[in-house]
């Protein structure tokens, strides 16, 4: 009876563990897609760059030098939203690994308490059996003496 209840908890603590690694497994990958796309703004900002320096060296009218130049400032600004964007979900990666390591180690302490109850449980019952093998043999030995005095088991 005083198991239930502890089983009860280790499947509490084992479903919390694992909706806290569905979680940290969702949120690292929103990290990966997150950096992917800071990489990706980065390789396209350096690609429109190059042409921005191709149009230059090749000649370009100012009205479209500065549309180039806008559009690389809205890209780096992008770039920086991005950056941010994967600075705040690292921290979530964080606490989330945090909160799986702490569901965990519920678990394995509820684990341990209840390794530790099977033991109590099998030495009890290991010396009751021994207790009623030892009550078993004297009563035995009482019968032999009682039926036999001159026996000198």
């Amino acid at each position: 009876m005083q198991q239930q209840p502890l089983d009860i908890l280790i499947g509490l603590a084992r479903e919390s563990r694992d909706n806290a690694g569905q979680t940290l497994a969702s949120e690292r990958r929103s990290q990966q897609q997150t950096k992917e796309q800071v990489d990706t703004l980065g390789r396209y900002r350096l690609e429109y760059a190059q042409r921005l320096q191709q149009a230059m060296h090749d000649g370009i009218d100012p009205a479209t030098m500065h549309n180039y130049q806008q559009f690389l400032a809205s890209l780096d600004a992008a770039i920086v939203r991005a950056k941010k964007a994967l600075e705040e979900q690292q921290q979530r990666v964080m606490a989330s690994q945090h909160h799986w390591q702490q569901e965990q180690s519920k678990l394995s302490s509820y684990d341990t308490l209840a390794s530790r109850r099977q033991m109590q449980a099998r030495q009890h019952e290991n010396r009751r059996e021994l207790r009623s093998s030892d009550e078993s043999t004297a009563i035995s030995l009482a019968r032999r003496r009682a039926s036999d005095p001159n026996d000198t088991y």
